[in-house]
């Protein structure tokens, strides 16, 4: 009887959850989030960033609508590009698509999330966590590693 009511309770925890990880991914639904990372940041400093890998394996865009974190006082989705000589970079008020059967890459000097106003430093070898919601995917709780300062990918032993 206890046996049963273990692989019960096992089986509601997998149905009600809907994003799993596996070999390093979290899955929710038909997206699919990878390699995410962020920066060691100096004390005091203001802002921070974070990268990962979206990938939808749908047959419909979504839209990663938010990103919220307890470790900033804002959390944006931004984009940044070279106007002439100028990088500019703001946040994408109506989100960033996420088109059906593709992948996009959130990376330093890229797209990637800003928190801004933060509370705390990035220390390296620490985690932070971000929830990201997904216009019809939801969402979801993604950790993230905190690499060296000039990191470009999380390490090896976090790419997993």
């Amino acid at each position: 009887m206890l046996r049963l009511l273990r692989a019960a309770l096992a089986a509601a925890i997998l149905v009600a959850t809907p994003a799993f990880a596996h070999n390093g991914v979290i899955h929710l639904g038909p997206i699919n989030i990878s390699l995410p990372f962020t920066r060691a940041t100096l004390p005091n400093a203001p802002v921070g960033g974070g990268f990962l890998t979206i990938e939808n394996t749908g047959t419909q865009a979504d839209r990663l609508i938010s990103a919220a974190s307890t470790v900033a006082d804002k959390t944006q989705i931004h984009a940044m590009a070279m106007e002439g000589d100028v990088m500019k970079m703001g946040e994408l008020t109506d989100g960033l698509e996420i088109p059906a059967g593709e992948t996009v890459v959130l990376a330093p000097g890229r797209l990637h999330i800003m928190f801004m106003g933060l509370n705390q430093a990035f220390v390296e070898g620490e985690n932070i966590t971000v929830t990201l919601t997904f216009e019809k995917a939801g969402s979801v709780e993604v950790l993230l590693p905190v690499e060296a300062s000039a990191a470009d990918a999380p390490t090896t032993e976090h790419a997993h």
